[in-house]
């Protein structure tokens, strides 16, 4: 499967202007690339996030969904629709659509793990759901970015025997060795594909530190980039994580039944 992975500048709490924006680079990615399956940032729409969100939300995501839907089918392409804020019987969510070539929502997530920090968990309703869809008959995953610090989450895909998992995200400084790091081991330790995109630019106090990447199952990068606007594209070579899991079966070798977690004297360990 080839992947193209856009890292913009977001403009803040200007839908649509990054509507615009992502017509005109999903039409180039497609001229120059011709990818299978293109990926967007977290929370494209508005950016991560201003103050009077709730008012600007998406409600019930339509507009998004109309550009998704849009530009999958005109362009016959798989898109992995990063996030956006939505609004839905007076809830705020964090989420993501996924588009197949013919235009057709084909799943939805909204982000589980909510950021405290920025009161995101103040402000949004989490998710409740696993992320888990096919692209081309190839079974994948999606987690959003603060999602990637929960090692049992990602874990949790990688049982249902995901190929690949896209991870969209808003990822700032100072944190970016963060990024890379956590990245990189869900990698490793699921024997995954990781695809991995943040955005740059600056959004109230936060700076975005972008560093996208698209990593094989070993957590080698086939593409990464650093602080600038640009399109990641790789091929990825599936049959390579099975030779992977053959080589290190860490699958077959888990000890479940010992991985429970217990309650000893009002403690757990």
């Amino acid at each position: 499967m080839k992947i193209s992975a856009i890292q913009m500048d977001l403009a803040f709490n200007d839908p649509v202007k990054n509507e615009e924006k992502i017509e005109q680079l999903v039409g180039d990615i497609i001229r120059k690339e011709s990818p299978d399956t293109i990926v967007l940032p977290e929370m494209w729409n508005l950016s991560f996030y201003p103050k009077d969100v709730k008012e600007n939300a998406d409600k019930e995501g339509i507009r998004s969904k109309a550009l998704l839907s849009r530009l999958s089918k005109t362009h016959q392409v798989n898109i992995v629709g990063g996030t956006v804020a939505t609004i839905s019987n007076g809830q705020l969510f964090n989420s993501s659509y996924q588009y197949d070539r013919m235009g057709q929502l084909i799943h939805t997530y909204h982000k589980v793990h909510l950021f405290s920090p920025s009161e995101e968990d103040k402000v949004f309703t989490p998710g409740q759901e696993l992320g888990v869809f096919e692209l081309d008959g190839i079974k994948v995953g999606i987690a959003t970015c603060y999602d990637l610090r929960f090692v049992e989450w990602i874990r949790l895909l990688a049982l249902e025997e995901i190929e690949i998992l896209f991870v969209p995200a808003a990822w700032p400084h100072p944190r970016v060795s963060h990024w890379q790091t956590l990245l990189k081991a869900r990698a490793i330790e699921n024997q995954v594909f990781v695809v991995g995109v943040n955005s740059i630019g600056q959004a109230n106090e936060l700076k975005f530190c972008g560093h996208s990447v698209i990593l094989d199952s070993l957590g080698e990068a086939l593409a990464e980039s650093a602080e600038e606007e640009t399109i990641l594209t790789a091929e990825l070579d599936l049959s390579h994580r099975k030779e992977i899991k053959t080589q290190i079966n860490v699958f077959k070798d888990r000890r479940s039944e010992l991985y429970q977690i217990k309650k000893k004297n009002n403690r757990f360990f």
